[in-house]
């Protein structure tokens, strides 16, 4: 029998890319490749546990490619799949669509937006 709850694509998409890191990595690695020091030096604020658990998140997802290479000390190397690349201008879009934003003179951060949100009310 067939499985009658069935579950919307966005909410899959979310699982995967939901969160403050998964996009910002995507946006890092469409440059090129990147070693693992690399994306903590874009993101200096993420911890190395949590870029550990995302980059694994995102490779779980074929989004990013992971390759070892051995010898003293492990030299490790994260690149976008094809199926990272199709993410792009999908990132690129979002990332557009804010910068039209402040050229509306819209809240440019969060802070700034939740404010303009509470004194709206």
């Amino acid at each position: 029998m067939k499985n009658l709850v069935s579950r919307c694509p966005i909410e899959e998409v979310m699982q995967v890319l939901s969160g403050r890191w998964p996009t910002l990595l995507i946006y890092y690695l469409k440059s090129g490749t990147r070693r693992f020091s690399d994306l903590r030096r874009d993101n200096p604020t993420i911890s190395h546990k949590m870029l550990a658990l995302e980059l694994r998140k995102l490779e779980d997802a074929g989004i990013v490619q992971r390759t070892e290479f051995s010898g003293y000390p492990l030299r490790v190397e994260y690149d976008l799949t094809a199926d990272g690349h199709d993410l792009v201008p999908l990132i690129d879009a979002l990332g557009s669509w804010w910068e039209d934003l402040e050229d509306r003179d819209a809240p440019r951060n969060m802070t700034d937006a939740n404010n303009a949100a509470r004194t709206a009310r």
